[in-house]
């Protein structure tokens, strides 16, 4: 026997110590899954038996086992339950203010022309973004208020490029001088 075979099978030896327990966790999963399998097959057959007689009994089925997909956002119950709620005691109130026209309760932007339903303070969520701006560098326009009225507040074109920098610029010396 050459050394070269016997160093191999010293190898392969050892590899084979190192891999067994390994392999009897493997082969105990494999029986598990089967066992897994067993059961998601008598949960199938039991779906239409369970979808009859679990109502007479008080159980609500749940819409993944009905085949429904919910659509994104709270359910219609809990977004009832949020809106109904008043506000914090004290704090600042955040989020929507209470819809006040349209069918599905959506009202439209505050600026005028945009159209696209509001989303936080009466702003759509692209002019929220600009407001939010706006605050940050000290630059809001008197008219642009919390929670104005759909289609009331003029839009504003914002400069750009070296002009955008001077009146960020300016905005800054009126903050600390003022």
């Amino acid at each position: 026997m050459s050394v070269d075979k016997a160093f191999r099978d010293m190898i392969r030896n050892e590899i084979e110590v190192q891999l067994k327990p390994l392999r009897d966790v493997v082969a105990r999963l494999e029986e598990g899954t089967a066992d897994l399998d067993a059961l998601r097959n008598v949960a199938e057959r039991l779906a239409p038996l369970a979808e009859v007689v679990g109502p007479l009994f008080g159980a609500q089925i749940p819409a993944a086992a009905k085949g429904v997909r919910r659509g994104p956002g709270r359910p219609p119950a809990a977004r009832s339950s949020v809106t109904a709620a008043p506000a914090a005691a004290g704090g600042k109130r955040r989020g929507r203010k209470p819809a006040a026209a349209g069918a599905d309760g959506a009202r439209a932007c505050a600026i005028i022309g945009c159209g696209k339903p509001s989303r936080t303070k009466g702003y759509c969520a692209a002019h929220y973004q600009k407001l939010r701006m706006l605050e940050k560098t000290h630059r809001r326009p008197s008219d642009w208020k919390d929670y104005a009225d759909p289609d009331s507040v003029d839009d504003i074109k914002l400069p750009r490029g070296r002009a955008a920098s001077k009146a960020l610029a300016a905005a800054a010396q009126a903050g600390h001088a003022g």
